[in-house]
């Protein structure tokens, strides 16, 4: 079985963008990617740690209406 591991936020942004999100958009203080009416800052870290990152994955899980497994993160293609 597969663990999560920390990950570069380019990679991130990467993912999002197979999951269908769109950006990343700039804020007033943030950038944020958005998803159909629904928004989400994106941190300006260089990378995220395993808890900062499965953090994340819960609010993108939140918005996309569906538990997002750890190989279903690994297997979503980095073009």
């Amino acid at each position: 079985m597969s663990r999560w591991t920390p990950c570069k936020r380019r990679d991130f942004v990467r993912r999002l963008h197979q999951l269908g999100f769109d950006g990343p958009l700039f804020g007033t203080r943030h950038q944020f990617m958005i998803y159909r009416k629904h928004r989400m800052a994106i941190p300006s870290n260089l990378e995220y740690s395993v808890p900062q990152l499965r953090m994340l994955i819960q609010e993108v899980e939140g918005i996309i209406g569906h538990k997002i497994t750890v190989n279903e993160w690994t297997s979503l293609k980095l073009k």
